[in-house]
């Protein structure tokens, strides 16, 4: 019973660990992240107080989209809109706003810019840079470009990088246009990350895009205040830059201490490398997005009906054309249309049909008439249009049916104690796929299964799909009923639903549902040391040069207190950083009190050999048995702490104490006690 609660314990520190990661911006699932109608809807994230004008920021989760409304007086800037534009319209309407026009940050390669539909609808301006390309009438911007709007000022920028024609702009009031105070980043700067340069298809290579990007950073926007405010086109979950965090805005100071790309921006050569290493793969769609945008995207019929297609058996022919069952996964497994795939509308719908349907398809959409209009709607905004079925007029009409019914964690987990389960093939990306896995398991992700399971993978053999959330588990099942497989099941509720069950991470060996993990799992499982701060004195005096130390706090804690020299890393960073993995000499971490860096460090133990440390107690304890003991330890004088002056010991738990209290019984005569920091806490 003991050695069953140890084990117990660890699959909770794990799950804790693995829920810790869903929530930072990395390691989560952004299917998951996206499956409430919310997602799918322009949501106001905030509004931002400029004095003389208001920035409104919108953020479209499922696509990852952040998009903006400068105010000023009774005219308002649309900055990076989404194709279907009624929100920015009802904001006009609602607060009685003229459209001083649509700015575009760059030629958006994710989706399809809303900025023709604004032109027509408000007979607006639109504004991009003048090396942009575009087709439509537009005003051109270069760098010294001002635009006023009310009270407003913005000065341009050219900013290429991620693009040829990137150009952010500086927001200031007219009234102090030599005091900027926020920053429209497009796709040049993200919070925690950098735009990808590697999206133009060839036509300028990626690295020599990062080394504009590079020029961008060290000749201009790192020359601004550090206390301007960023605005970035998109968050985490966008494949337009990696890493990025969830936070929706930051300030120029921050990301110079946190951004891991920046902390290469005294070397062009290491930045070029580190903006090019690990970039996810593109999909298909981006390269014909991009090209809409640069041509002006033809104005959609929003009040159109949907195209209804008569249920025939021809739809089942995967050569007639692609069928995407926009239901829940549970419902699809149930029965569906042969050979179609499961892309639920409850989810990240326009960028998986973009990653999976090859553009220019005879794109069907099956489901109820209310989520195959909505399907139909969202998906203008990648440039895809579909036709649509009915799914209760597909069954009434007695045409073939499919099903395949979900495994549950429950199911699989005795079938891997008993020795018989399925072949278990993880569909996530590699990185998710190393971070945490339920057990002994084939890693092929899903943007390539229909090239890998033809040459991997018996049509014959039982199959159990497997993802985080059953979202791309059940994309999967129908790839490969459209490859001729014909026992392809999906794990319901994924590995999410696996560890709010209590089962290992790792696949059991014993027999017996319930039986006793053996020891080996437990050896499997990577933890990391924890370092106290006397031995960590003990290397920096010993052996300088033979570790690295990170630090997760705040930029301004590890400005105010940073007796380590650690280098200051995010911590959505952290987890995502594929450099903090390589390496034989040990990763220290730290931050205030210890707690969050011991999960961070549990985190990336699972994924790589290398030790991993966290410092017991954080910054906290460092003062406490560092900084503490100096100042109650006889200095080479024979001296104590000044007379008359309480010396400041303990550990800090607010704000930064910037000046110490005055002395009861003034002592001119002795030094004055040294100024206590802070530990960030």
């Amino acid at each position: 019973m003991q050695s069953f609660s140890l084990w117990r314990r660890l699959v909770l520190i794990v799950a804790l660990c693995w829920s810790l990661a869903l929530h930072a911006g990395t390691i989560k699932d952004t299917e998951s992240a996206s499956h409430d109608d919310t997602a799918a809807k322009y949501d106001l994230v905030a509004t931002y107080d400029g004095g003389a004008y208001r920035i409104l920021q919108y953020n479209l989760a499922v696509l990852s989209h952040y998009s903006y409304a400068l105010i000023s007086g009774k005219e308002a800037l649309i900055v990076d809109p989404g194709r279907d534009i009624d929100t920015y319209l009802e904001l006009l309407k609602k607060e009685g706003l003229t459209c001083r026009g649509v700015f575009l940050t760059h030629s958006h390669a994710d989706f399809v810019a809303g900025h023709t539909e604004l032109a027509k609808a408000l007979g607006c301006k639109m504004y991009a840079s003048h090396v942009s390309g575009a087709e439509y009438p537009f005003e051109p911007l270069r760098d010294g470009t001002t635009l006023e709007v009310g009270d407003a000022l913005l000065s341009f920028l050219e900013t290429p990088g991620h693009t040829p024609d990137g150009i952010c702009a500086l927001v200031a009031a007219k009234s102090s246009p030599k005091e900027p105070k926020h920053l429209f980043t497009g796709d040049t700067l993200f919070v925690g990350s950098v735009g990808r340069p590697d999206l133009m298809g060839g036509t300028t290579s990626a690295s020599a895009l990062a080394g504009m990007l590079f020029d961008t950073w060290t000749n201009k926007l790192s020359k601004l205040p550090d206390s301007v405010s960023i605005f970035p086109a998109h968050g985490a979950g966008s494949l337009c830059g990696a890493h990025l965090s969830d936070e929706p805005t930051s300030t120029l100071g921050a990301q110079k201490q946190v951004n891991s790309y920046l902390q290469y921006a005294g070397s062009r050569s290491a930045f070029i490398a580190a903006v090019l290493d690990g970039l996810p793969e593109a999909p298909q769609y981006f390269k014909h997005n991009a090209q809409m945008n640069r041509k002006g995207p033809a104005l959609v019929d929003w009040a159109a009906t949907p195209e209804v297609v008569a249920p025939q058996a021809a739809l089942t022919d995967v050569s007639r054309g692609y069928v995407v069952d926009v239901r829940d996964a549970k419902t699809y497994a149930d029965g569906h249309i042969p050979n179609s795939v499961n892309i639920g509308v409850r989810g990240r719908l326009e960028t998986w049909v973009g990653i999976m349907v090859p553009w220019g398809s005879n794109l069907i959409l099956c489901g109820s008439p209310a989520e195959t209009a909505e399907s139909v709607r969202r998906l203008h905004r990648v440039g895809y249009t579909a036709k649509t079925i009915d799914w209760t007029a597909w069954k009434t009409a007695g045409l073939p049916v499919a099903r395949n019914q979900m495994t549950t964690p429950e199911a699989l987990y005795q079938g891997m104690q008993k020795g018989d389960a399925p072949l278990i093939v993880d569909v996530r990306l590699p990185t998710e796929w190393m971070g945490l896995r339920i057990g002994q398991v084939l890693n092929l992700p899903l943007n390539h299964l229909g090239e890998t399971a033809p040459v991997k993978l018996e049509k014959e053999q039982p199959v159990v799909a497997v993802c985080n959330s059953a979202y791309r588990s059940s994309m999967a099942v129908g790839v490969l009923e459209r490859l001729g497989f014909s026992k392809a099941s999906s794990l319901e509720g994924g590995s999410e639903a696996w560890i709010a069950a209590g089962y290992p991470v790792f696949g059991a060996t014993a027999a017996g549902s319930h039986a006793t993990p053996a020891p080996t799992q437990l050896r499997s499982v990577n933890l990391p040391d924890r370092l106290a701060p006397a031995d960590l004195r003990r290397l920096k005096l010993d052996l300088p040069g033979t570790f690295e130390i990170i630090d997760l706090r705040p930029a301004a804690a590890i400005a105010d207190y940073n007796p380590l020299q650690a280098r200051p890393v995010d911590v959505a960073a952290a987890l995502s950083d594929p450099s903090l993995l390589v390496g034989d000499i040990p990763l220290i971490i730290t931050d205030r009190d210890g707690s969050l860096a011991m999960m961070i460090a549990g985190i990336l133990s699972q994924k790589t050999k290398r030790p991993i440390k966290a410092l017991h107690g954080g910054m906290e304890s460092w003062w406490t048995d560092n900084e503490k003991q100096r100042l109650l330890t006889p200095s080479s004088t024979g001296t104590t702490a000044p007379t008359g002056v309480a010396p400041r010991i303990s550990p800090p738990i607010v704000a930064p104490i910037t000046t110490p209290a005055a002395p009861s019984s003034p002592a001119p005569a002795q030094p004055a006690p040294k100024k206590k920091k802070s530990a960030g806490c």
